[in-house]
């Protein structure tokens, strides 16, 4: 049986420059890549919390334009640049998911593709589940 493979597009810039989709369907699961906090002028916000409620919007973007939501997700990685970022980002993890209680990591290192980024987050999610 072959499953056909929906391409999201975002808006980052690097889609093209790198070679990715936002996101990948397959059949009933949806793969998000690794979300930047990037606001549509292209700033980012300074502080954690508010950088990860942007990825968390741009998840939730790319998964309803593959016909699922955040209510479909089922594992998050949380990228951080400072484990100082942990309780804010996880705040947000926890308004966001605190019913779903999807698998999650978070993984702390050296830095990200932006200098201005504390937090990078990407998502996985099977449609249908509850």
């Amino acid at each position: 049986m072959h499953t056909a493979r929906q391409l999201i597009a975002g808006t980052s810039p690097f889609e093209t420059t790198i070679g990715f989709s936002r996101a990948v369907r397959v059949g009933d699961r949806v793969f998000v890549s690794g979300t930047g906090p990037i606001r549509p002028d292209g700033t980012v916000a300074t502080a954690a919390q508010a950088q990860a409620r942007r990825c968390f919007e741009l998840i939730g973007a790319a998964l309803a334009q593959a016909g699922a939501g955040l209510h479909d997700v089922t594992r998050t990685r949380m990228f951080l640049t400072g484990a100082q970022h942990a309780a804010a980002v996880g705040a947000v993890h926890r308004e966001l998911f605190a019913e779903i209680r999807p698998a999650a990591t978070m993984i702390v290192g050296g830095g990200l593709l932006d200098e201005r980024w504390v937090v990078e987050v990407e998502a996985e999610a099977i449609i249908g589940i509850r």
